[in-house]
């Protein structure tokens, strides 16, 4: 049986996958056939994780998460299963994997297959995430399954990305809240209550933002809970996770 190796840039998609808090940035175990790399945002920050969790056994690689919608037609909690990532060339899922993952899927859940676009910076604007789907002519767009895709395909192991939608083309994450997250995704107090006192946020963007996220985490952890075998994770806590810290 493959070993697999999850990467997830946020802790909000990590817990989706496990209840416990994980540390930030190493390989965690979960189970026999399974390990989970928490990493931050962005391309290098996977690509490092990727790169830990092969050296760290794994056999197969998962980039799982949440995606912006590139196509109108996506919205909040919608599941993407792309059959190619385009990072300035196309790099192949395992399409085997894939259809068996698909499979193991309620049917209630909305699925989607196509294109996903690998990004350097977070969009944050519907024109930036419309030019981005008529140059790739993909549906979806994160900035971490590329890096992944990428690492895969260099030693030769089977990749699946696995992503749900949780900002639509109309509606974006502004550009002064990325700098009141953490690296993990986290929100940084000391930076955004400021941000809503000056009214350079207002507190309806956020109420939006956070139902968006809790639409794409209710997927994931859906996905997680039917599809666990294909993931290669144990719901039974291995004894290499007694450092976790649980919420």
């Amino acid at each position: 049986m493959r070993a697999v190796g999850i990467v997830t840039a946020l802790r909000v998609e990590a817990r989706c996958i496990t209840a416990h808090r994980l540390p930030f940035n190493q390989r965690i175990s979960l189970g026999e056939n399974a390990a989970i790399w928490l990493c931050g945002m962005g391309e290098a920050a996977a690509r490092e994780a990727a790169e830990g969790l092969r050296t760290g056994g794994a056999t197969a690689l998962i980039s799982f998460g949440f995606a912006g919608a590139l196509d109108a037609n996506l919205h909040p909690g919608h599941l993407i299963l792309p059959e190619s990532i385009h990072a300035g060339h196309s790099l192949q899922i395992d399409l085997g994997w894939r259809d068996r993952f698909r499979q193991r899927l309620p049917d209630h859940l909305r699925v989607s297959g196509g294109i996903l676009a690998a990004s350097r910076a977070v969009l944050t604007s519907a024109t930036a995430k419309r030019e981005l789907a008529q140059a790739t002519g993909a549906c979806a767009v994160d900035m971490e399954s590329g890096a992944v895709a990428e690492a895969a395909a260099h030693a030769g192991l089977p990749f699946l990305a696995v992503r749900a939608i949780s900002d639509p083309v109309e509606f974006s994450p502004p550009p002064v809240l990325l700098h009141a997250v953490r690296p993990d995704g986290s929100a940084d107090l000391r930076r955004l209550l400021p941000l809503l006192m000056r009214r350079s946020l207002t507190l309806g963007t956020l109420l939006r933002l956070a139902k968006d996220s809790r639409a794409a985490c209710s997927t994931l952890s859906t996905v997680a809970r039917y599809a666990d075998t294909e993931m290669g994770v144990s719901r039974r806590l291995p004894p290499s996770a007694h450092g976790y810290v649980s919420d």
